[in-house]
Parts: C-alpha cells; sequence; structure tokens
C-alpha cells in the first residue's frame, strides 16, 4: 500500500507545476509510504505525480515510482496490490513486454499498454490506480472493485488533482477547505459520506468499481467497469455451495498472503477473523501472527477470551494491547487528521491501536474480516429488516401512497415490537411517504432526527432534501437490472455501494495507514462477492441464524462453539466515554467548537440529548460521537485552527 498523488493543468500553454509542489502534497501522506518517495513532472510542466511507498513487493529500488511501462510515453503511480500478477506477466512476457522489476505495478502499464482502458477487466486486487498515456493526452484513475482503497479528486478552472488522501489535495495553493453543506446533511444519517461527495466542497470520491478519464479539453468521464449485481446461476446443494464458498476463501487468503514482508490476521475469536486464522495457517510453517485489542474499563465489549483460545487452538504468535478511555482523548486530534473527512465509527480507536501493536512487532500486511456480514446477513439488524420486508412491508408497498399513509399508523404497533421506539416511528414515517423500508446498516440521524438537531436556517435551506434520495438511486439500479433480486440481495447490494466502501473500508484503510499497515479484505475477493450476490436468501438467513451457509462451510476446520456463538462485533465503549466528568470534557468539544458560528444546528437540542445521555435516560452516544467527530474536523481544517 502507498500513497499517491498527481495534478494536471490540462488546458494552460505555460506549465507550472514543480517537483516541489508534488512533493509538499505527496509528504503529508508519508504515514501511507515511509520506505521511498518519488516524483514526476511530465507533459512540459503542466501535469506531475507524486508517490511515497510502502514496500511489500518487490522491497529493492526496482519498485520505485512513478513508473513507466516499455516507453516512457505512459507513467503509473499506483496504491495496492494486484494479487494475480504473476499469472499476468507470464502472458505479457511471452508477448513481447520487457519487465524491469517483480512488482505487480509494472503488470498494471503492460496491460494497459496492450488493451488499453480494459486493463481492469484482467487485475484482481485492491487498488487506486493513476496513469498518464502521453500519446492519447489523458489521466486514467481507476479505484478497485469493493472500494478497498480510496481515491479522491479535484476538477475546477482548468485543473485537475488527485490523491489518496483529502490532506494532499488541500496542499495545493488553488484549493481552500470549505463545508460541503449537502454532504453535511447525508453524514448525519450515514457517518460518513457517500460517494461520489466528500465534507470538503469541491473535492470528490471516486466511487467503488469506476474509472475516471481526463482528456486534454478537461472533459472527465466517470465510467463503472464492475457492478455487484445478482445474476442466474445454476441450481446447485447446500454441500456444493460450502464446498466452492471454502474453496473461494481460502483461494483468497492464499492471495492475499502475497508479500516480502511480514504478515498476520487481526483476531477477535469470532466466525471471520478465526476462519482468516485457520486457512492461513493451513498454508504457513511458521505460527501466524495475531493482534487482539481489549479495553481495560469495558469489560463487556473485550473479546480477549475468545482470541486467546482461537491462538492457542491454532498455535498463533499472538499480541494484545489494552487501551481505555484516556487513549481515545489522546488519539482524537490525530483521528480527524488521519480520516481526512468524519469517519464516525468509534471503532476507528481501538482499530488504531491494535494497527500500532502489529506495526511495532515488525508486521506490515494484516488479514481482516469486513465484508463476510454484509455478503452473508450475519448482523442481527439485517435478519430484523428481513423479517419486517418479508412479513408486512413488501405487501405495504402493493398500495398507493395515499393509502399506505393512512395505514402506517395501523402499523406502528407492529413495527415496535420488533425495533426501539424511535426506529419504529422512522420506519412508520417512510411508509407513510411511499419510502423504502431498509437504508442501510448504520443509520444515526434519520430524516426525523435531522428535522430536529438541524438549525432553523439549515432547514430552511435544504427543505425538500432527503438522503433517501441516494439510497433511492442505488435501489433503483438493482431493481431495473435485477428485478427478481429478492430482498436479502437487495439489502446487501445497498451495503455494498454505501456503508462497506465509505464506511467500514475506509475506516480500516485510514487507520491501519495511520501506523504504515495494510489491511487486506480475503471476504471482499471479487469472485466471492459474485458469488454470494447469487445466494437465495434461504442459505443466507435460517431461522434465528444469520450466515448460515458461511457457518456450514468452515465447519470442517472451526468448531461448533466458535461457528455458533452469539454476534457480538467489533466495538468501542462509546456510551461510557460520553458519561461523567470526562465525558462532560468531549461534550464541550462541541459545544464550543468553531462549527458552532455556522449556525448548522440547534445546540439547545443537543444539549438535551447530552443531558439525557448523561442520566441514562436513552443511550444518545453513536449521534453524539456523530456530531464530536464533525466538531473536532471542522476546527482542524476549517475553522479556528
Amino acid at each position: 500500500m502507498c500513497g499517491i498523488c498527481g495534478v494536471w493543468e490540462y488546458g494552460t500553454t505555460r506549465g507550472n507545476i514543480t517537483p516541489g509542489l508534488l512533493a509538499s502534497m505527496r509528504d503529508v501522506m508519508t504515514h501511507r509510504g515511509p520506505d521511498d518517495a518519488g516524483e514526476l513532472v511530465f507533459d512540459e510542466a503542466r501535469g506531475g505525480f507524486g508517490f511515497r511507498r510502502l514496500s511489500i513487493i518487490d522491497l529493492s529500488e526496482a519498485g520505485h515510482q512513478p513508473m513507466h511501462g516499455c516507453t516512457d510515453r505512459v507513467w503509473l503511480v499506483f496504491n495496492g496490490e494486484i494479487y494475480n500478477h504473476a499469472s499476468l506477466r507470464e502472458g505479457l512476457e511471452q508477448r513481447g513486454h520487457v519487465y524491469a522489476s517483480r512488482t505487480d505495478s509494472e503488470t498494471i502499464l503492460h496491460l494497459y499498454e496492450e488493451r488499453g482502458l480494459d486493463f481492469v477487466q484482467d487485475i484482481e486486487g485492491d487498488y487506486a490506480i493513476a496513469l498518464w498515456d502521453a500519446d492519447r493526452e489523458q489521466l486514467v484513475l481507476a479505484r478497485d472493485r469493493a472500494g478497498v482503497k480510496p481515491l479522491y479528486f479535484y476538477h475546477r478552472n482548468g485543473l485537475f488533482i488527485f490523491a489518496s488522501e483529502i490532506k494532499a489535495i488541500v496542499q495545493h495553493p488553488a484549493v481552500t477547505p470549505e463545508v460541503n453543506e449537502e454532504a453535511l446533511y447525508h453524514y448525519l444519517t450515514f457517518v460518513t459520506t457517500p460517494a461520489p461527495q466528500t465534507l470538503f466542497r469541491g473535492i470528490q470520491k471516486l466511487p467503488a468499481g469506476h474509472m475516471l478519464i481526463v482528456d486534454r479539453s478537461g472533459k472527465a468521464r466517470i465510467s463503472q467497469y464492475w457492478d455487484a449485481l445478482p445474476s442466474a446461476s445454476p441450481k446447485l446443494t447446500d454441500s456444493e455451495h460450502e464446498a466452492n464458498i471454502l474453496k473461494l476463501l481460502r483461494d483468497s487468503i492464499k492471495k492475499r498472503m502475497m508479500a516480502d514482508v511480514p504478515f498476520g490476521v487481526f483476531l477477535s475469536g469470532g466466525v471471520d477473523s478465526s476462519a482468516n486464522v485457520a486457512l492461513m495457517s493451513e498454508l504457513m510453517t511458521r505460527p501466524v501472527r495475531t493482534f487482539t485489542v481489549g479495553f481495560h474499563d469495558c469489560e463487556e465489549l473485550n473479546e480477549l477470551e475468545s482470541a486467546r483460545a482461537i491462538s492457542k487452538r491454532f498455535g498463533t504468535d499472538h499480541h494484545e494491547v489494552m487501551i481505555g478511555r484516556e487513549e481515545m482523548q489522546r488519539f482524537l486530534p490525530e483521528l480527524v487528521f488521519h480520516q481526512d473527512e468524519p469517519i464516525a465509527d468509534p471503532v476507528c480507536v481501538p482499530l488504531y491501536y491494535v494497527s500500532k501493536l502489529a506495526r511495532d512487532t515488525g508486521t506490515i500486511v494484516v488479514q481482516v474480516g469486513e465484508g463476510s456480514d454484509e455478503l452473508f446477513g450475519g448482523y442481527d439488524w439485517f435478519r430484523t429488516y428481513l423479517q419486517i420486508q418479508e412479513r408486512f412491508w413488501r405487501h405495504a408497498e402493493r398500495f398507493p401512497v395515499a393509502v399506505r399513509r393512512a395505514g402506517s399508523v395501523l402499523a406502528k404497533p407492529l413495527i415496535k415490537k420488533m425495533l426501539k421506539k424511535r426506529m419504529a416511528s422512522e420506519l412508520v414515517r417512510r411508509l407513510g411517504a411511499g419510502e423504502s423500508l431498509f437504508w442501510g446498516g448504520a443509520v444515526v440521524f434519520d430524516e426525523t432526527m435531522k428535522s430536529r438537531v438541524l438549525s432553523t436556517e439549515m432547514r430552511a435551506r435544504y427543505n425538500g432534501v432527503s438522503t433517501y434520495d441516494v439510497v433511492r438511486n442505488y435501489q433503483e439500479a438493482i431493481a431495473a437490472a435485477r428485478p427478481d433480486a429478492d430482498a436479502a440481495a437487495r439489502m446487501t447490494y445497498l451495503e455494498l455501494k454505501l456503508r462497506l466502501p465509505e464506511l467500514l473500508l475506509m475506516r480500516v484503510d485510514k487507520i491501519t495507514m495511520a501506523t504504515s499497515v495494510e489491511a487486506r479484505v480475503p471476504f471482499l475477493d471479487h469472485h466471492l462477492i459474485e458469488y454470494a450476490m447469487n445466494l437465495p436468501r434461504e442459505l443466507k438467513v435460517k431461522g434465528q441464524t444469520g450466515k448460515h451457509i458461511l457457518k456450514r462451510a468452515l465447519e470442517s476446520i472451526l468448531p461448533a462453539d466458535v461457528l455458533y456463538q452469539p454476534k457480538r462485533g467489533f466495538g468501542a465503549p462509546v456510551r461510557e466515554w460520553f458519561r461523567g466528568a470526562e465525558g462532560e470534557k468531549l461534550m464541550q468539544q462541541i459545544m464550543n467548537s468553531s462549527l458552532r458560528e455556522r449556525k448548522f444546528f440547534d445546540y439547545s437540542f443537543i444539549s438535551g440529548l447530552a443531558d439525557e445521555h448523561r442520566r441514562e435516560v436513552r443511550d444518545w452516544s453513536a449521534n453524539l460521537w456523530c456530531l464530536l467527530n464533525l466538531s473536532v474536523w471542522y476546527d482542524r481544517w476549517i475553522g479556528r485552527n
């Protein structure tokens, strides 16, 4: 994994790009690549690339970037890994391409020289790619299928800038950080911003599975080259599905062990991380390195004993770190720096310390378990929404909106039985408004709550705007392309578009990279994604059990007490963080932030939330963490600092 950036002043007659400018953008991301740095000025100083290297494949100087192919007409900067590069290389060399290194980076160049923009169809991996093609006079960007690697861009007034992190873009003197108010509106719901928006006005992120091509005229074309749509598949027995899933996961883990540096696994003792350990152990002659984080002030969230049991079973080289409120407070200023824009998931805090633990042991690459619950329906809320959809909502959707509105009042007691009172009220509103049931697995401020937390001025400016517009775009896409897709597939599709790439994978990338560690995600190999999307709902959720077919597939490698234990999830004691005297200090960061001067929020309402939380009337910790991240971010990037 690395950090990349670049600039192209495509419309100027005289170039102004200097190595110093590129270095200033590049070196604000030194944490992404502490091992090497490079820059390139091209197109008569109208353009340039910057690069920071975290050496993982071919540790020699031959892996230096920017890199060119067979000629110096095509140049590359690349962040990530291409897991099938060795097999692709064999064919490329047979067809006359000459390699100067053992890197996967060089394979991208030769593929592009041979296949043009179709090169992305051949590569398998996690990547953010930028190519300068001097003959075609075009800049090409690509983000991997699942969105494991981020890629941002700014395009205005004859200037195009891109980077792995937003902080590199705002280093350019033409870019002044300012709030994107519409993105802020959606952030409150998703605790991240949906692609292509970011919280920085004028700066966008390339969606997962997309390419962007900028030509000499400045015309920018964004196209989707891959989508996670279900497709027709042959009827198979359960045992055949189990064998196929296990093979796909085993192959994915093996591919993601590709490295010339030490690697390991983040281990919780749950199904997904334990599967990573078990399958990796099969392929190694030395103990797998495993890493676990615990809380010394919140025992109920600790997964130490489960992790130790798996470590003992598979003989791993196990490491642990304990953290608490003090470590969270110490890391908070760095958190908003490394996140670029708020990713209001408190898991970022323990994730940082377990990543640091790995790096301190000399481990550079880790495998993580993200994606499994989304693909196979592992969350409790996934099953709850599925039950509401199948038992009630799908029938109600057939009626005209006026009838649904009247019926929503009668439906409220039924929905309350399955959900908390506050969420039930929002679902009743959605039903009456003719909206869909499921908006994603992480919804904090729904439309009902936003009408209360936003100021009168902000509500007036965004009257008529709804986050449902973001959700509906994806729901309509799968409905049009796959009208027969079941409810589980539609929910997973939405997760693959919103929460997974822009919250879960973004937090993994930004926080592990803060410690110069590369995280790999075997459950999100695109072959496994495609297979899981084609599985019928009854193989994913059976009764009250999620991930049914995955657990069955893993029965030959993991014990039943691991597979069928109640799901705990990777968490953080954010509820406790906002209580007591120290919790009041966190609230002061919200109430005294320079963000308050913008009059986006009703701070008397926020104060009321804090008071109810402090008195344990209701748990508002997710909402308060969302506002805290936003406030500290604003002070760091835009406001008083």
